[in-house]
């Protein structure tokens, strides 16, 4: 493992102070346990300061082995609460429901795992239920961990017709719903404005093309056409970015 040191917060756009860390591995296990070690302080600290912790947590391939990793970890989790970056709109017993795949993973250890979306014909209703039951839980987030797309998208938020509103609809709205332009299944993302509110963020790449992909995206700034690119024009916390090269 080790640090990039050629990025900090020098590095990036004028007006933002995101305290930026990337962090640099060459064994995918070593990494694996480094990035679950690092939740696990997360939550300790939060339990710590304020007796409970909330993370907004993504599912994909990238993520899962971190994800089964963590839910090994020794960790009061009664007091942890979990939620999906970002969810589709479907039955919870569907292969593709995030929180499902959460549920099964952290219910178990004691944790409390919340969905944001639910089987809905309506996506716009869809979101304003999940935007509704956000506001309901306690914010904000001790931890909001992002992926990147190849297109950039981020979360649930990608090129579409409500990819505005997430990024930059009400800074009130957590939640909003979407339907991607390929007319593939909609689904529930948190807001960029819910992403900004963490108290810190973390980011997994693979490879070195994805690390010189954000770099671009970081530099483009508010500019960025790429969703993560305008996320990160606007955070304001500690950046966590884990690359496994």
């Amino acid at each position: 493992m080790s640090e990039l040191d050629d990025w900090d917060t020098d590095d990036l756009p004028e007006g933002e102070d995101s305290q930026l860390e990337w962090w640099d591995f060459e064994d995918s296990a070593e990494m694996v346990e480094a990035v679950a070690g690092d939740i696990q302080f997360i939550i300790e600290s939060a339990l710590d300061a304020r007796g409970e912790a909330l993370l907004a947590l993504p599912v994909s391939d990238e993520a899962m082995p971190v994800l089964e990793a963590l839910a090994e970890k020794q960790i009061k989790w009664k007091y942890v609460t979990i939620i999906p970056t970002h969810d589709y709109l479907v039955s919870v017993d569907d292969p593709r429901s995030h929180v499902k795949t959460l549920a099964q993973m952290f219910l178990t250890r004691g944790a409390r795992v919340l969905p944001i979306a639910t089987e809905n014909d309506d996506y716009h209703m869809a979101g304003s239920a999940a935007d509704a039951r956000l506001q309901d839980t306690k914010w904000p987030p001790d931890l909001v961990w992002l992926g990147m797309g190849a297109d950039g998208s981020t979360a649930g938020i990608m090129e579409s017709a409500d990819m505005e509103e997430a990024l930059d609809g009400s800074a009130e709205k957590r939640a909003v719903g979407i339907m991607p332009d390929e007319g593939d299944t909609p689904l529930v993302t948190i807001t960029k404005a819910a992403i900004c509110e963490a108290r810190t963020v973390l980011v997994l790449l693979q490879g070195a093309a994805s690390q010189a992909a954000l770099e671009a995206e970081i530099e483009q700034g508010a500019t960025s056409m790429a969703p993560i690119g305008r996320v990160f024009a606007d955070l304001s916390v500690p950046v966590d970015i884990y690359v496994e090269n």
